[in-house]
């Protein structure tokens, strides 16, 4: 039986390569080695010893707590079909425990290589179809040439391996010469990759991922790392926005938006504002546990007629593109401490580790995504939700408690 067991954990961690490489590339892709992992995990049937390996990760449980929430708010949201829907949207996060089980530290190396070669080849895609000597495919267009995702996601996934190509190239004393070229060609890369396609929030997650970088590069001196993060924010955005056709127009339209958003109510940044406009009339009247799990559309629906702000587009009346906004109104201050609470874990127990790479990342993931969730609902998005419970599962892992539960049940 424990050879089973055995043959299944590693079975399982080798899926999960599978799944970093077919995550950017294709729903479908990470969805199917997801389901499969979940399925051998149910076959392999060992949930009490389970329990016990994950019952003391302090990120297990606050993402149970998150879920709850969403569970306990059906209780008072009147369209229980929307409330299932965006529950069944959330369950995902079931994964960071899931996988958790089946991380190997030997393997995370493997796991980021996966997801960074999967992401080289996109970007490559990219470029091809930029210069024109690839087709178009799927939603790309030549002024925003992404073929496998929408730029809502292409671009902050970018902005995650551009942050994990620099940690090595940083941190990593031990990488060699020919491997530290190679990676810092592709930080270059999709450096500029970044900023000739569409994606205004992974573009700003761009510039606060530099910021990151700077600030742990140099950890003790804080004011050195303000001046210099400074000059390189600027010194790139104006040596893109000066070269970048796409990235200027973007960034003017979005201040012209932003400037006079009443007569551009229904562009991106004006239905953000519209929507959050609507939305905070309705958490004045639920602050505390919100309207429930469902009942963002109708009551949305409703605000946007008594604020005299209707907005036709189905998306801002499903989301308003702000996941503060969105949990704020269904879940009030009770779900906002919840969704908070997951991202304080993971900076308390990056802080709190002794390993390099759990330090960096275990900051800048949480960080980023607390940034990028202002423009959009970015948990709730599927592509991004799942590469957020994907990193989550092997960075904040107990390696050490693990291994000393599963030594001391060997015996």
């Amino acid at each position: 039986m424990q050879k089973f067991s055995n043959s299944i954990d590693n079975i399982n961690s080798y899926l999960l390569i599978l799944t970093a490489f077919f995550l950017p590339l294709t729903v479908f892709g990470g969805n199917f080695f997801a389901i499969l992992i979940f399925l051998l995990w149910i076959v392999k049937a060992d949930f009490k010893s389970d329990f016990q390996r994950l019952k003391n990760n302090k990120l297990v449980v606050a993402v149970f707590l998150y879920l709850l929430v969403h569970v306990i708010a059906l209780l008072w949201t009147a369209d229980i079909e929307s409330g299932l829907w965006t529950l069944k949207k959330q369950l995902k996060f079931l994964f960071i425990p899931i996988f958790m089980l089946f991380v190997k530290r030997e393997h995370i190396k493997y796991y980021i290589l996966a997801f960074l070669a999967s992401m080289s080849l996109s970007e490559i895609w990219s470029y091809g179809i930029f210069f024109e000597l690839l087709p178009l495919y799927g939603g790309a267009t030549l002024i925003d040439p992404i073929p496998l995702m929408s730029h809502i996601t292409y671009n902050p996934f970018l902005a995650i391996a551009i942050y994990l190509l620099s940690y090595y190239v940083l941190f990593d004393h031990s990488l060699g010469r020919f491997k530290k070229t190679t990676y810092s060609f592709f930080i270059i890369t999709m450096s500029i990759n970044m900023f000739i396609t569409g994606g205004r929030a992974g573009q700003v997650m761009y510039f606060a991922m530099l910021v990151i970088l700077i600030f742990q590069y140099f950890p003790k001196n804080a004011f050195k790392a303000f001046l210099i993060s400074s000059i390189v924010v600027m010194a790139t955005y104006s040596t893109f926005y000066v070269n970048s056709k796409i990235f200027s127009d973007r960034v003017d339209v979005a201040m012209t938006e932003l400037s006079n958003y009443k007569n551009h109510m229904h562009s991106s940044t004006g239905m953000r504002i519209s929507s959050a406009i609507n939305s905070w009339s309705i958490i004045k009247e639920n602050p505390i546990i919100g309207v429930g799990t469902g009942d963002y559309k109708n009551e949305f629906i409703k605000a946007s007629i008594k604020n005299n702000l209707k907005l036709e587009d189905k998306l801002v009346i499903h989301n308003p593109h702000n996941m503060y906004v969105l949990i704020l109104v269904q879940f009030g201050l009770l779900g906002l401490v919840a969704m908070l609470y997951m991202f304080y874990t993971q900076i308390k127990i990056a802080i709190n580790s002794n390993e390099k790479f759990v330090k960096k990342i275990g900051v800048a993931l949480p960080l980023l995504y607390l940034l990028i969730m202002l423009s959009d609902s970015y948990l709730m998005v599927h592509m991004t939700g799942l590469l957020f419970i994907f990193i989550s599962s092997f960075v904040y892992k107990d390696y050490e408690s693990d291994k000393q539960y599963r030594l001391k049940t060997a015996k």
